[in-house]
């Protein structure tokens, strides 16, 4: 078959192609991977001679003008030949710089640049992912306030139950957010750096290096985790850092994938109800063949998406498992994609949940003709309670409350009309009483307890110190989404 272009001859991760940042997924490029890379070499060298080896500040300034400058196509002819990554990029970095080739990755291990970089990037990750997770914090919250009394159904079993209010629902899945906003911080926060640990993690080169200094040794370990951004190091390595880490951030990711795919699932219940509604562009097509549809796709999107990120929290504990003694290379070809593929999905999630909580759409007739369907049934005890204060018998009002719910229940589910138990209270003489108080007695609003003052206060004390913590750096607008 004659292609016209070559792009699309081969295959294309969906995570860049259709989901995911720009920024994240830059930071996962190999053009950030193999900077990073140089960079850590560089300040290897930049720590080595502070400390006294014999490299010159010329040597530095080398490898510094040669930072980006990757010729990928020479280092994959590298590779091809010596089946090593690192080596292949120390080959080619050493003939673009040849005054500084002597000591371009001097006493490391290829872990120095491969777990430092994974590191680095993990970090960045982190923090591009947290303002947007706030964000939508942030737009979810002013949905609650805005909501906060509405009354609507509320379900328990997926069965009509006690009335809630629509601000009252959300308030439930920033509560999840916020959980996740602390985690992911947790991991951002706890994070370190590998710093120079050598092949096994004892150090041994450096140690040789340094003609069996010690606390020279610790003193390059501290300047180059310092040099990079980071405050503390792991203390103890194999000759990778432990791949622990990786999974307390990749579980992270995925209970917020968890998160996101309950929020999501409710919001396309609620839209199947027509009580509430995902922003719905002009010109958007719901479906091919019915042109009426307004399928909920973003939040279908975001349960696809948040499926992927839960699996993703399987492999990296599975690698964290198998890592015999110091370390075993079965690691590396699962880290490319889980490490990946986790932040972009969360990534990809993020931005279009905050697209979804920037315009939720809510319908409040439906959701009071669908409370009129279930309400008269819920208010059957506040009947009676006002029945016995105006002198009549429980027993005796009970008795007629149960036979007229079941006729008016069997011409909702037999006959499919409208609820008619308070046409039928109405119509009977024994119920006289208390006909003047009914209005109020089905108020949706009585029914609803402290739910708009939970959401008040919830907000207050939660969510507002969460969102000025971060300042101006909360992503509130979403870019229009990719298709």
């Amino acid at each position: 078959m004659d292609y016209v272009n070559a792009e699309f001859r081969g295959y294309r991760s969906p995570l860049s192609a259709r989901y995911a940042s720009k920024e994240m997924q830059y930071l996962f490029s190999d053009q950030h991977k193999f900077s990073t890379w140089r960079k850590l070499w560089i300040l290897l060298a930049k720590a080595e001679k502070a400390i006294g080896l014999d490299i010159t500040d010329e040597q530095i300034r080398e490898m510094e003008r040669h930072v980006e400058d990757i010729d990928f196509k020479a280092a994959a002819t590298e590779e091809a030949l010596t089946r090593h990554d690192v080596m292949a990029h120390v080959h080619v970095f050493a003939k673009q710089c040849p005054l500084a080739a002597p000591i371009i990755h001097l006493g490391a291990t290829s872990c120095f640049v491969g777990d430092n970089t994974d590191l680095l990037i993990l970090k960045e990750a982190l923090e591009q992912l947290l303002p947007k997770l706030v964000g939508v914090i942030k737009q979810l919250s002013h949905f609650a306030v805005q909501y906060r009394d509405l009354p609507t159904l509320g379900f328990t079993h997926l069965q009509p139950a006690q009335l809630t209010t629509v601000g009252k629902r959300c308030s439930l899945w920033i509560q999840d957010l916020l959980m996740d906003e602390r985690a992911l911080r947790a991991c951002r926060d706890n994070l370190r750096f590998r710093g120079v640990k050598g092949t096994t993690g004892t150090q041994a080169s450096f140690l040789r290096l340094f003609a069996g200094d010690g606390d020279k040794v610790r003193q390059l370990d501290q300047t180059v985790t310092k040099l990079a951004g980071f405050e503390r190091y792991y203390a103890v390595t194999g000759q990778t850092y432990s791949r622990k880490v990786d999974l307390e951030i990749v579980s992270a990711l995925a209970s917020l994938g968890a998160t996101v795919h309950k929020m999501c699932s409710d919001l396309r219940l609620l839209a199947s109800r027509k009580e509430l509604e995902e922003p719905f562009e002009l010109t958007q097509i719901g479906s091919s063949a019915m042109p009426y549809k307004r399928n909920p796709m973003r939040a279908e999107r975001c349960c696809a998406l948040s499926r992927h990120l839960i699996t993703l929290h399987a492999n990296a504990a599975n690698t964290l498992a198998v890592q015999w003694l110091e370390r075993t290379l079965d690691d590396s070809a699962n880290r490319r994609l889980t490490l990946s593929e986790a932040f972009l999905s969360a990534d990809a999630v993020l931005l279009t949940l905050l697209n979804i909580s920037q315009g939720l759409v809510v319908y409040p007739k439906v959701i009071e003709r669908n409370i009129a369907q279930e309400l008269p049934f819920m208010s059957t005890e506040n009947v009676i309670m006002a029945m016995v204060k105006a002198g009549g018998d429980r027993q005796v009002c009970h008795e007629k409350i149960r036979v007229l719910s079941h006729e008016a229940g069997a011409q909702v589910k037999q006959h499919g009309r409208d609820n008619d138990l308070v046409d039928r209270i109405k119509a009977d003489a024994y119920f006289a009483p208390i006909l003047g108080q009914l209005d109020s007695i089905l108020d949706p609003k009585t029914f609803t307890g402290r739910a708009a003052d939970q959401v008040l206060e919830f907000v207050k004390e939660e969510v507002d110190p969460i969102v000025a913590h971060y300042g101006d750096k909360v992503v509130t607008k979403s870019a229009q989404l990719k298709i």
